[in-house]
């Protein structure tokens, strides 16, 4: 149990007995008050016994039943209620203090009407009405008074100690009911806003998961495959030893440059930490260099671009997240090609002659020794898969009809810029 749920437990515990208690008190007070305005002033009241009677002593036990009925049926309202107006028609001999007894009746609808839900709360209402009207009407027959007399005052007594906590029940149950609802939409917007985050952080997980992905396994792959290429020329060819040596120092610092760059893209800041050192965001057009580095890594692979490349890259007709998209397809589709078709021939391709799509393409031919398969999961296709989806572009990937493997990512675009350099480059 909370703390507040403990709370709210002593504060209802507290209630039962205090409410009672307090009915108790001030309808006993009432009728001794009876009493003595009746012994000062006969008239004034009427029928209403001395404290030296039986009936003052039955009335009095009458109502001690009333308070004993509301603190030990707190959790039968509505039955209680019954009870408790029952205790009108046993009153009859107190003569006009019959009222006294209205209290806990009183009292007692509040209750039975704040209880929710209120359903078969009607036959209970009628049925205490029903007894303060009889018994309220036969106290005023013992008072002489005439029949017409006695139903109407047996009416609005009624009316008076039903209906009045009936609609004021009402309003503070509905209130309560406003409340709970409130408290309700607002658990259920905070744990919408917490599935949102967690939704968020899901997939800014995602996105570095990808990122981290396609910009080691690119590197690594091409450190790979030159460190073999040492290891086959540290004896035989010490010069080419030693200038592959430099190209894998010079692909450790790319890689560097890379993971650099993402993290601060990924840190809440306009600028890098470096002054000099500026974010570069990659596009289509830094394909060409891409596709240069890893030649210089040693692998077998050609470029070719067709339409205004250059343009789109600068122009805006390509977003940048589309850019970025379409450079690392290329950087996993190479570095792909260097992990399972090492020394296969290679050709990159980005077309963008269409007005509305960018067509890129990595396609190698059959690898001369196949690389056995790798046991683990296998992100890349599906970071692919994703960045695709992210952009809107379609992607296909498969085996070619020689044996070799392919990627086409087709990227939207908008009107390619007018250009009288259309050839092909």
């Amino acid at each position: 149990m909370t703390p507040v749920t403990e709370r709210t437990a002593q504060r209802a515990r507290r209630t039962a007995l205090v409410v009672p208690a307090a009915c108790w008190v001030l309808s006993v007070g009432l009728l001794a008050g009876s009493v003595l305005v009746a012994q000062a002033d006969p008239a004034v009241v009427r029928g209403v016994p001395g404290f030296d009677e039986p009936g003052w002593w039955w009335a009095a036990a009458v109502l001690t039943a009333q308070a004993v009925a509301l603190g030990l049926g707190r959790d039968t309202p509505r039955a209680t209620l019954v009870v408790v107006a029952g205790g009108l028609p046993l009153l009859l001999g107190i003569g006009d203090a019959i009222g006294v007894g209205l209290v806990a009746v009183a009292v007692a609808t509040y209750r039975a009407v704040v209880a929710r839900p209120p359903r078969r709360l009607l036959p209970a209402l009628l049925g205490a009405g029903a007894l303060v009207a009889a018994g309220v009407a036969g106290g005023v027959l013992r008072t002489g008074a005439g029949w017409w007399a006695a139903l109407l005052s047996g009416v609005l007594q009624a009316a008076g100690s039903v209906g009045l906590p009936f609609v004021l029940g009402g309003l503070v149950a509905a209130r309560r009911d406003a409340v709970a609802a409130l408290a309700d939409a607002e658990a259920a917007q905070g744990r919408e806003r917490d599935a949102l985050v967690r939704v968020a952080v899901e997939r800014e997980r995602t996105a570095m998961a990808r990122e981290l992905h396609d910009i080691a396994a690119h590197h690594l792959s091409g450190i790979a495959v030159m460190t073999g290429a040492i290891g086959r020329q540290i004896d035989t060819d010490p010069d080419g030893a030693k200038r592959a040596v430099a190209q894998v120092r010079e692909q450790s610092t790319a890689m560097l440059r890379d993971l650099r760059n993402l993290v601060v893209l990924l840190r809440d800041t306009d600028a890098p930490t470096d002054p000099a050192g500026a974010v570069r965001v990659e596009t289509i057009g830094g394909i060409s260099e891409l596709v240069e580095r890893a030649r210089s890594a040693g692998m077998d692979v050609t470029f070719e671009a067709a339409g205004p490349v250059e343009e789109l890259a600068t122009s805006g007709a390509v977003g940048p997240l589309a850019q970025l998209a379409a450079y690392r397809v290329v950087q996993e589709a190479l570095a792909n090609v260097a992990r399972h078709a090492p020394g296969a021939r290679c050709t990159v391709l980005v077309d963008a002659r269409d007005d509305d799509r960018v067509r890129v393409l990595v396609r190698n031919e059959a690898p001369a020794h196949p690389e056995p398969g790798r046991g683990g999961p296998g992100y890349g296709l599906v970071g692919m898969r994703e960045r695709a989806e992210l952009t809107g572009a379609t992607l296909r990937h498969g085996a070619t009809d020689e044996g070799g493997w392919e990627v086409v990512l087709g990227v939207p675009a908008a009107a390619a810029p007018t250009t009288d350099a259309q050839e092909d480059r």
